[in-house]
This record gives structure tokens, C-alpha cells and sequence, in this order.
């Protein structure tokens, strides 16, 4: 029952921001679109071949409202410097599941925790304002291109 229920989502959700961060510590860079390959990750990201398990990184767009009330700031995403902003499916629901974002496939390979960074970037008490909205890091299974605008769903595995 609980498996079946684990696999039930009430709609599809939607790529709404991409953003590539070109080397460490540089600004994040918005994008419309971004080639997204199973061997070397995201075109353009510093983490680009470096790590299988981090290709890409998601954020949960419903959490910046959270994130931006305990922070006690307005956020923008690359504030957060995750590369994708999704928007209307629970990202945490999706642990160790695959989802397509357009033509592109990706495993969700575990939590995005936030950085050290966040106080800096966010002011004192950034870090703590993430914890637990920090997002999901991802590999990507089948390569193609994300869009803005890109429809985002489960994919059952068989």
C-alpha cells in the first residue's frame, strides 16, 4: 500500500529557473536552456564531470517563501546556487526515484545540504534558514536539453 502511495503524485510540476555556476564562488549564471549530458553533467557548471552523483541540483521553488521568512530576506535563485528551480511536485517525495524534465531523465541521488556560504549570501542565520529546504542533488540517466518551462514527472522503474 505505502509502496503504491510513493509513486502517486497529484500533477506534474515545471522547470521554472536554470542557472550554471561557471567556476567556484563566481555568480551564478541564468539560463534559458542548458545541454544536459550522462557523462559530464550540465554544460557550462563548474561540477560538470567531476561528480555522478551531483550532476545537477534542485530546489524546491515552494521553499524560497519559507527559506526568504526565516532568513527575514527576499530571495532571487541564484542566491541558493542550485541549478534547478522546480515548481509543483514534491522534490524531497522523489528519494532515490527518477523524474523526466523534458526529454531529459535524472535519479535523485540524495539531499542538497546547504553551504557555509548561505551566511554570507543570506546574513547571519542563512544556513540554519535552509536547513532542511537545501534541495536534492541528481544524476543525470539519459542526456538532452532542459528548457524553461520544461514539464517535470515521476518516472515508475519497472
Amino acid at each position: 500500500m505505502i509502496c503504491e502511495l510513493t509513486t502517486n503524485f497529484p500533477r506534474s510540476g515545471r522547470l521554472v529557473w536554470i542557472g550554471l555556476r561557471p567556476q567556484r564562488h563566481a555568480e551564478m549564471i541564468s539560463v534559458s536552456q542548458v545541454s544536459a549530458n550522462p557523462i559530464t553533467g550540465l554544460d557550462g557548471d563548474r561540477y560538470a564531470g567531476r561528480s555522478r552523483n551531483r550532476q545537477v541540483t534542485l530546489i524546491q521553488h515552494e521553499h524560497f517563501a519559507a527559506i526568504s521568512s526565516f532568513a527575514n530576506s527576499t530571495l532571487l535563485p541564484e542566491m541558493l546556487r542550485r541549478n534547478l528551480v522546480i515548481q509543483g511536485i514534491n522534490l524531497l517525495a522523489l528519494k532515490k526515484q527518477q523524474i523526466q524534465i523534458g526529454n531529459v531523465i535524472i535519479k535523485i541521488t540524495g539531499l542538497c545540504h546547504p553551504c557555509s556560504r548561505m551566511e554570507e549570501i543570506l546574513g547571519s542565520g542563512g544556513y540554519n534558514a535552509m536547513r532542511g529546504h537545501g534541495g536534492i542533488t541528481a544524476s543525470i540517466v539519459q542526456g538532452g536539453s532542459l528548457n524553461v518551462g520544461d514539464h517535470v514527472s515521476f518516472v515508475p522503474t519497472v
